[in-house]
């Protein structure tokens, strides 16, 4: 049997990362359902405590997602979920993500100007690829 599967990071700050990888793929965040939200809290489900606003809209603290844009299972779900402790070692699972045939210079470049940290480029026979960290120091290669 096979499973589905959601690629889950640990975040300081879930719903800025999730906006950051979304522009980075060119993927887009899952909206909130703030009356789905405000339900929970009037049933005694969730409180106040367990919200915030981003972007002017009321989202559950503890998390945010994103998807591919075709609204299909082509790619896995990414959930960015909130966590106290800051990261504090190097990822041992990291995204490949490949970018086909655009330039790899001009979307390092791009993503650089957002926030990524440029690592190191690395080489195996063939194959390139740059590494680079987001916002919170998670790994991604670019390859073609």
């Amino acid at each position: 049997m096979a499973y589905d599967l959601q690629v889950t990071f640990d975040s300081a700050d879930p719903h800025v990362l999730a906006d950051w990888w979304a522009e980075a793929l060119g993927w887009e965040t899952e909206p909130s359902d703030e009356a789905f939200i405000r339900r929970m809290i009037a049933d005694g489900q969730a409180s106040e405590d367990d919200t915030t606003v981003h972007h002017g809209t009321l989202v559950w603290k503890d998390g945010a997602a994103i998807r591919h844009p075709d609204g299909t299972d082509r790619a896995p779900r990414i959930l960015f979920q909130l966590v106290p402790e800051p990261k504090a070692v190097k990822n041992r699972v990291h995204l490949d993500v490949r970018i086909g045939a655009d330039d790899i210079e001009a979307v390092v470049e791009r993503l650089t100007a957002k926030g990524a940290t440029f690592l190191h480029r690395g080489r195996q026979g063939p194959q390139t690829w740059v590494t680079l960290a987001d916002p919170e120091s998670n790994e991604l290669w670019l390859s073609q």
